[in-house]
């Protein structure tokens, strides 16, 4: 995969404030159900994550084979916490976009990288006013709120995700993120599941912890949060969320 320069092109760089769970299995019917009284843009594509070599505080992917795109951490500032319905670890990252030309020397994924399957269900909101409302095109001066469920799939497995990605001023993220929360789980997930830290992690955490052929090298027993934190105090206060 390279990534392209066109002269004058400047990469595209968001902050975001994102709180993401995973669960393992089939996407069940009754959560596409309970997700879809919110309008809804749907989507199919592969990404691919680069989990060798390791990049500490990095996640890199190629997505669609069209983009590249580059994540650094920046910490958690928190505990995301809808009372009785869900408790996630915020994140906050810095991402650069880039375009990519697809690969024309391999004929399937190159080593250390590891291709995921994804269905996307996205709902998009905007915090105006102090109140949440359906967004149907980006806004430059408000903050924004993007909630995906998705079906994933990979090294033959299923699973699914529910994530919130807020973006816009930085003062506000943390308030359009947890507005939208309340406004999601206004109604509990169906089957009395309530999404906890421990599903909460990013892709590449979850990555780190689900080794494939081409990841047996790694040391796996290492924390998924150290693998992408620098080795700072920080590092330690992640780990005592847990």
């Amino acid at each position: 995969m390279t990534a392209e320069s066109p002269e004058g092109r400047a990469a595209e760089e968001v902050r975001s404030l994102e709180v993401r769970w995973i669960f393992a299995g089939r996407l069940e019917t009754a959560v596409t159900g309970w997700f879809g009284r919110f309008p809804i843009e749907a989507e199919s594509r592969e990404d691919s994550y680069l989990l060798d070599p390791r990049l500490p505080g990095l996640s890199v992917k190629v997505r669609g084979g069209r983009l590249l795109e580059v994540k650094m951490y920046h910490g958690s500032p928190g505990i995301l916490e809808v009372a009785g319905r869900a408790r996630g670890r915020l994140e906050s990252w810095q991402k650069w976009s880039f375009p990519a030309s697809p690969p024309d020397q391999y004929s399937g994924i190159p080593p250390g990288w590891r291709p995921v399957r994804k269905r996307r269900r996205i709902s998009r909101f905007a915090l105006t006013g102090g109140q949440v409302v359906a967004r149907a095109s980006e806004l430059d001066q408000e903050p924004q709120c993007d909630v995906e469920l998705t079906e994933v799939s990979t090294i033959g497995q299923d699973w699914w995700t529910l994530g919130f990605e807020a973006s816009g001023p930085a003062d506000l993220l943390r308030s359009a993120l947890e507005a939208t929360a309340r406004l999601v789980f206004n109604r509990p997930l169906p089957g009395g599941a309530e999404p906890d830290l421990d599903e909460s992690k990013s892709y590449m955490q979850w990555l780190s912890q689900r080794p494939g052929p081409e990841t047996e090298v790694f040391d796996v027993q290492r924390s998924a949060s150290d693998s992408l934190l620098p080795a700072s105090s920080e590092a330690d206060e992640h780990r005592s969320e847990d």
